[in-house]
This record gives structure tokens, sequence and C-alpha cells, in this order.
């Protein structure tokens, strides 16, 4: 099925690709993973927390209660995390405007429709740029936060509200975004 979202022979193919390939994950994803209650609950929480950020905003926010350099970083990380949003979901989606996958079966577990268009994930755009930002301050911990990304950025292929490819884009985006970020707005040194 060629994409819908641009025309053009070129552009066609490039979509039509992307298509397959978005095809193929999603049926071997179903087939391993969809409807075993302990994932299908750790993805929709997944999924729920990063809404908006949530997730990332709470790990912020409990980090900048420790000392007034960690404040600063939970202030640039909910910066740069708006920065972010702005730029995925009022630029990137608009221009795309790809249609999101379409859910035949029904969901075991409630999940907010988004009203923007499919790629890139927002999700995991803000979870890799969450991540490389966290880790650019909290190096220790950077397995951990980029666990979490992984888990956050895939539920959204799990419950069926992104592409493979779009999370791949997303993912890519937010890390880009966040090695420009952490550029630009270094910490001070301890």
């Amino acid at each position: 099925m060629t994409a819908p979202y641009l025309a053009g022979s070129t552009s066609s193919r490039v979509w039509g690709a992307v298509d397959r390939f978005d095809e193929a994950v999603d049926q071997a994803w179903g087939r391993a993973l969809r409807g075993r209650p302990p994932l299908d609950k750790m993805f929709y929480l997944a999924s729920e927390l990063g809404d908006f950020s949530l997730i990332w905003h709470l790990i912020g926010t409990a980090q900048g209660l420790r000392s007034d350099r960690d404040a600063d970083a939970a202030v640039r990380l909910g910066a740069v995390l708006l920065a972010e949003s702005i730029v995925v979901n009022q630029g990137i989606k608009r221009l795309v405007r790809r249609p999101r996958p379409v859910e035949t079966d029904p969901r075991p577990h409630h999940l907010r429709q988004p009203k923007t268009s499919s790629f890139p994930s927002g999700h995991a755009s803000s979870a890799f740029t969450a991540a490389g930002v966290l880790s650019a301050h909290d190096p220790a911990l950077k397995g951990l936060y980029y666990a979490v990304a992984v888990v956050v950025a895939t539920s959204r292929v799990h419950v069926k509200i992104h592409h493979a490819s779009d999370v791949i884009a997303g993912a890519a985006l937010g890390a880009v975004f966040a090695r420009v970020a952490v550029k630009r707005w270094p910490l001070p040194r301890r």
C-alpha cells in the first residue's frame, strides 16, 4: 500500500518501502508480544507516563531537589523538552501528516488518542532527548535513562499509536536534540 501522505514517484517508493517495513515489524511484534497481560500493562503504563513527557519531568523534579545545580539541571530539562515538543508536534508532524496505525482489535487498557499525525513519534523524541540530557548531568545513571527511553519509545508500537519507523525517527531526532541542547546549554561544573 503506497503511503497517502506524500505524493511523487520517488517519495511514494520510499514511503512504500517504509510502510512495508512497518507492517512487518507490527506483525512480528503483535505475534510475539501483544496480548500478554504483563507486557500489555507495562507498555500501556509506559505510554501513559510518556504523555506530555510526564515521566521525564518527574525524574527531573526529583533530581532537582538534591542541590542548586540539580535544580538548574531540572530547569534545563524542562526547557529543552518544551522546545523539543514544539519542534516535533507543532512543526514536523504538521509538515508530514502521516496517518496513525489503525487499531482493529479492542485495546486491553485505556489510552489517550493523540490528535497530531504519526511521524515522528513525540514519545520517542522526548524520551531520547530526556535520556541524553539527563545522562549528561548524571552519567552514572545513563544506562537506566536509556532503558526507560527504549521502553517508552517502543510502547508506542506495542499500543499501535505509532509505526516502527515513527519511533526510530523520533529516537534519532531526540538523540540529536539532546546533543545540541547539552552543547548549547552546559551546566556549571561541580
